[in-house]
Protein backbone atom coordinates (compact mmCIF):
# COMPACT_ATOMS: atom_id res chain seq x y z
CA UNK A 1 0.00 0.00 0.00
CA UNK A 2 1.25 3.54 -0.70
CA UNK A 3 1.80 5.90 1.71
CA UNK A 4 1.87 9.17 1.66
CA UNK A 5 3.37 11.87 4.10
CA UNK A 6 0.70 14.18 5.51
CA UNK A 7 1.49 13.18 8.97
CA UNK A 8 5.22 12.04 8.38
CA UNK A 9 7.49 12.74 11.19
CA UNK A 10 4.83 12.96 13.81
CA UNK A 11 3.06 10.89 16.57
CA UNK A 12 -0.46 10.23 17.09
CA UNK A 13 -2.09 8.73 20.00
CA UNK A 14 -5.28 7.27 19.82
CA UNK A 15 -8.20 6.13 22.18
CA UNK A 16 -10.92 3.58 21.30
CA UNK A 17 -8.03 2.54 18.40
CA UNK A 18 -8.98 -0.85 18.69
CA UNK A 19 -11.85 -0.92 16.01
CA UNK A 20 -14.72 1.29 14.45
CA UNK A 21 -13.65 4.85 13.85
CA UNK A 22 -10.80 4.51 16.02
CA UNK A 23 -9.11 1.80 14.09
CA UNK A 24 -10.02 3.36 11.03
CA UNK A 25 -8.01 6.64 12.16
CA UNK A 26 -5.13 4.35 12.78
CA UNK A 27 -5.15 3.00 9.03
CA UNK A 28 -5.59 5.96 7.67
CA UNK A 29 -2.82 7.67 10.17
CA UNK A 30 -0.33 5.18 9.34
CA UNK A 31 -0.66 5.25 5.74
CA UNK A 32 0.18 9.00 6.29
CA UNK A 33 3.17 8.38 7.91
CA UNK A 34 2.31 8.62 11.22
CA UNK A 35 4.02 6.80 14.33
CA UNK A 36 0.72 5.24 16.58
CA UNK A 37 -0.06 4.55 20.32
CA UNK A 38 -3.53 3.06 20.05
CA UNK A 39 -4.94 3.32 23.24
CA UNK A 40 -8.29 0.64 24.04
CA UNK A 41 -9.49 -1.30 27.06
CA UNK A 42 -10.35 -4.46 24.82
CA UNK A 43 -6.55 -6.03 24.87
CA UNK A 44 -7.56 -8.94 21.59
CA UNK A 45 -9.06 -5.88 19.27
CA UNK A 46 -6.13 -4.10 20.09
CA UNK A 47 -3.88 -6.43 19.41
CA UNK A 48 -5.51 -7.12 15.80
CA UNK A 49 -5.47 -4.19 15.23
CA UNK A 50 -2.06 -3.12 15.70
CA UNK A 51 -1.32 -6.59 13.95
CA UNK A 52 -3.22 -5.41 10.80
CA UNK A 53 -1.71 -1.91 10.57
CA UNK A 54 1.88 -3.86 10.94
CA UNK A 55 0.69 -6.52 7.76
CA UNK A 56 -0.41 -3.45 5.28
CA UNK A 57 2.97 -1.28 6.26
CA UNK A 58 5.21 -3.72 7.44
CA UNK A 59 7.19 -0.41 8.59
CA UNK A 60 4.66 0.76 11.06
CA UNK A 61 5.64 2.22 14.46
CA UNK A 62 2.53 1.20 16.24
CA UNK A 63 2.89 0.81 20.35
CA UNK A 64 -0.54 -0.21 22.50
CA UNK A 65 -1.88 0.52 25.32
CA UNK A 66 -4.70 -1.48 27.27
CA UNK A 67 -6.32 1.19 29.34
CA UNK A 68 -9.37 1.99 31.17
CA UNK A 69 -9.93 5.29 29.58
CA UNK A 70 -11.80 7.05 32.74
CA UNK A 71 -8.58 6.56 34.57
CA UNK A 72 -6.51 9.52 34.98
CA UNK A 73 -3.39 7.13 36.00
CA UNK A 74 -4.31 4.89 32.23
CA UNK A 75 -3.86 8.14 30.79
CA UNK A 76 -0.76 9.03 32.00
CA UNK A 77 1.05 5.64 31.58
CA UNK A 78 -0.63 5.91 27.95
CA UNK A 79 1.16 9.05 27.34
CA UNK A 80 4.39 8.06 28.87
CA UNK A 81 4.35 5.02 26.12
CA UNK A 82 4.30 7.85 23.52
CA UNK A 83 7.32 9.58 25.44
CA UNK A 84 9.50 6.59 25.77
CA UNK A 85 8.92 5.36 22.49
CA UNK A 86 8.75 8.38 20.36
CA UNK A 87 9.87 10.72 22.45
CA UNK A 88 7.57 13.62 21.50
CA UNK A 89 3.68 13.64 20.12
CA UNK A 90 2.10 15.55 17.96
CA UNK A 91 -1.58 14.71 17.69
CA UNK A 92 -4.14 13.03 20.32
CA UNK A 93 -7.26 12.27 19.25
CA UNK A 94 -10.35 11.33 21.61
CA UNK A 95 -12.14 9.00 20.37
CA UNK A 96 -13.23 5.84 23.07
CA UNK A 97 -16.72 6.27 24.14
CA UNK A 98 -19.45 4.79 26.22
CA UNK A 99 -22.78 4.48 25.11
CA UNK A 100 -26.48 3.90 27.64
CA UNK A 101 -29.84 3.23 26.03
CA UNK A 102 -31.82 4.61 28.91
CA UNK A 103 -34.86 7.23 28.89
CA UNK A 104 -33.99 10.48 30.82
CA UNK A 105 -36.83 9.55 32.67
CA UNK A 106 -35.78 6.36 34.04
CA UNK A 107 -31.76 6.61 34.40
CA UNK A 108 -29.42 6.51 37.47
CA UNK A 109 -27.60 9.05 39.23
CA UNK A 110 -24.54 5.53 38.97
CA UNK A 111 -25.49 5.52 34.45
CA UNK A 112 -25.01 9.36 34.12
CA UNK A 113 -21.77 9.03 36.43
CA UNK A 114 -20.56 6.24 34.45
CA UNK A 115 -21.25 8.14 31.10
CA UNK A 116 -19.63 11.04 32.12
CA UNK A 117 -16.38 9.53 33.30
CA UNK A 118 -15.72 7.75 29.82
CA UNK A 119 -17.05 10.15 27.38
CA UNK A 120 -15.72 13.96 29.02
CA UNK A 121 -13.79 12.97 32.17
CA UNK A 122 -11.91 10.43 30.10
CA UNK A 123 -11.44 12.79 27.04
CA UNK A 124 -10.37 15.45 29.65
CA UNK A 125 -7.88 12.90 31.35
CA UNK A 126 -5.81 12.47 27.99
CA UNK A 127 -6.15 15.80 27.38
CA UNK A 128 -4.45 17.11 30.73
CA UNK A 129 -2.03 14.16 30.06
CA UNK A 130 -0.96 14.91 26.58
CA UNK A 131 -0.89 18.81 26.96
CA UNK A 132 3.14 18.82 27.98
CA UNK A 133 3.97 16.55 24.94
CA UNK A 134 1.67 18.49 22.57
CA UNK A 135 2.75 21.51 23.81
CA UNK A 136 6.62 21.02 23.39
CA UNK A 137 5.94 19.78 19.65
CA UNK A 138 4.36 22.43 18.84
CA UNK A 139 2.17 22.84 16.03
CA UNK A 140 -0.08 19.81 17.34
CA UNK A 141 -3.58 19.00 17.23
CA UNK A 142 -6.35 17.50 19.42
CA UNK A 143 -9.20 16.25 17.63
CA UNK A 144 -12.69 15.44 19.49
CA UNK A 145 -14.85 12.71 18.25
CA UNK A 146 -17.79 14.05 19.13
CA UNK A 147 -21.42 13.28 17.28
CA UNK A 148 -23.86 14.48 15.14
CA UNK A 149 -26.56 13.83 17.76
CA UNK A 150 -24.64 16.33 19.90
CA UNK A 151 -26.35 19.12 17.72
CA UNK A 152 -29.08 17.70 17.05
CA UNK A 153 -32.38 15.83 18.84
CA UNK A 154 -33.55 11.84 19.17
CA UNK A 155 -34.95 9.75 21.96
CA UNK A 156 -33.44 6.78 23.79
CA UNK A 157 -29.81 8.42 23.87
CA UNK A 158 -29.94 11.33 26.15
CA UNK A 159 -26.63 10.62 28.22
CA UNK A 160 -24.83 10.06 25.01
CA UNK A 161 -25.20 12.58 23.46
CA UNK A 162 -25.64 15.10 26.10
CA UNK A 163 -21.66 13.93 26.94
CA UNK A 164 -20.98 14.17 23.23
CA UNK A 165 -22.25 17.91 23.67
CA UNK A 166 -20.03 18.57 26.51
CA UNK A 167 -17.46 17.37 24.21
CA UNK A 168 -17.80 20.48 22.27
CA UNK A 169 -17.99 22.94 24.71
CA UNK A 170 -14.54 21.28 25.89
CA UNK A 171 -13.36 21.27 22.91
CA UNK A 172 -14.08 25.38 22.16
CA UNK A 173 -12.49 25.48 25.62
CA UNK A 174 -9.80 23.80 24.72
CA UNK A 175 -8.69 25.76 21.73
CA UNK A 176 -9.14 29.39 23.75
CA UNK A 177 -6.49 28.32 26.00
CA UNK A 178 -4.16 26.15 24.02
CA UNK A 179 -3.73 28.62 21.46
CA UNK A 180 -0.71 30.71 22.79
CA UNK A 181 0.62 27.13 23.06
CA UNK A 182 0.41 25.98 19.62
CA UNK A 183 -1.99 23.52 20.20
CA UNK A 184 -5.10 23.18 17.75
CA UNK A 185 -8.54 21.75 19.59
CA UNK A 186 -11.24 20.58 16.75
CA UNK A 187 -13.98 18.12 17.19
CA UNK A 188 -15.43 16.25 14.46
CA UNK A 189 -19.05 14.79 14.59
CA UNK A 190 -19.74 11.67 12.66
CA UNK A 191 -23.41 10.35 11.66
CA UNK A 192 -24.35 6.81 10.90
CA UNK A 193 -21.25 4.81 10.67
CA UNK A 194 -21.38 1.07 9.98
CA UNK A 195 -18.76 -0.22 12.93
CA UNK A 196 -17.95 -3.21 13.85
CA UNK A 197 -20.13 -2.16 17.24
CA UNK A 198 -23.01 -1.83 14.96
CA UNK A 199 -22.59 -4.70 13.07
CA UNK A 200 -22.15 -7.02 16.61
CA UNK A 201 -25.03 -5.39 18.14
CA UNK A 202 -27.22 -6.37 14.66
CA UNK A 203 -26.14 -10.23 14.93
CA UNK A 204 -26.82 -10.17 18.28
CA UNK A 205 -30.26 -9.73 17.46
CA UNK A 206 -30.62 -11.82 14.58
CA UNK A 207 -30.22 -9.40 11.80
CA UNK A 208 -27.83 -10.14 8.82
CA UNK A 209 -25.86 -7.13 7.88
CA UNK A 210 -27.30 -6.97 4.19
CA UNK A 211 -30.16 -6.28 6.23
CA UNK A 212 -28.77 -3.29 8.36
CA UNK A 213 -27.07 -2.05 5.41
CA UNK A 214 -30.65 -1.07 4.54
CA UNK A 215 -31.14 0.84 7.38
CA UNK A 216 -30.53 4.35 8.27
CA UNK A 217 -31.63 5.86 4.63
CA UNK A 218 -33.39 8.60 6.09
CA UNK A 219 -30.67 9.55 8.62
CA UNK A 220 -28.75 11.50 5.76
CA UNK A 221 -28.97 13.15 2.95
CA UNK A 222 -27.02 10.69 0.99
CA UNK A 223 -29.36 7.86 2.40
CA UNK A 224 -26.68 5.22 3.37
CA UNK A 225 -24.18 4.49 6.42
CA UNK A 226 -20.63 6.04 6.59
CA UNK A 227 -17.99 3.74 6.39
CA UNK A 228 -15.49 4.51 9.50
CA UNK A 229 -13.01 5.16 6.90
CA UNK A 230 -15.28 8.95 5.56
CA UNK A 231 -15.05 9.79 9.33
CA UNK A 232 -11.40 8.82 9.52
CA UNK A 233 -9.99 11.13 6.34
CA UNK A 234 -11.72 14.64 8.01
CA UNK A 235 -10.27 13.67 10.93
CA UNK A 236 -6.28 13.41 9.90
CA UNK A 237 -7.59 16.78 7.66
CA UNK A 238 -8.01 18.13 11.42
CA UNK A 239 -4.90 16.54 12.61
CA UNK A 240 -2.46 17.38 9.76
CA UNK A 241 -0.97 20.86 9.31
CA UNK A 242 -3.63 21.70 6.11
CA UNK A 243 -5.67 22.44 8.96
CA UNK A 244 -3.44 25.07 10.53
CA UNK A 245 -5.87 27.65 10.52
CA UNK A 246 -8.46 25.79 12.21
CA UNK A 247 -9.27 25.74 15.58
CA UNK A 248 -12.31 25.51 17.80
CA UNK A 249 -14.46 24.00 14.92
CA UNK A 250 -16.91 21.39 14.99
CA UNK A 251 -16.91 19.59 11.71
CA UNK A 252 -19.89 18.00 10.93
CA UNK A 253 -19.47 14.62 9.11
CA UNK A 254 -23.20 13.43 9.06
CA UNK A 255 -24.11 12.51 5.21
CA UNK A 256 -26.11 16.08 6.07
CA UNK A 257 -28.22 15.00 9.11
CA UNK A 258 -27.73 18.02 10.59
CA UNK A 259 -29.57 19.88 8.17
CA UNK A 260 -32.27 18.03 7.74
Amino acid sequence: MQQSSRLQGKVALITGGGGGIGAATARVFCGEGAALVLVDANADALASAAAYLKEIHPAARVETCVADVSSEGDARRAVKLAADAFDRLDVLVNNAAMRNYTALADVTPAEWQSMVAVNLIGTSNYCKAALPLLRAAGASSIVNVSSCYAVTGRKGMGLYDATKAGMLAMTRTLAFEEAAHGVRANAVCPGSTLTDFHVNRAQAAGKSIEVLKTQRQDTSLIGRWASPEEIAWPILWLASDEASFITGTTLMVDGGLSIM
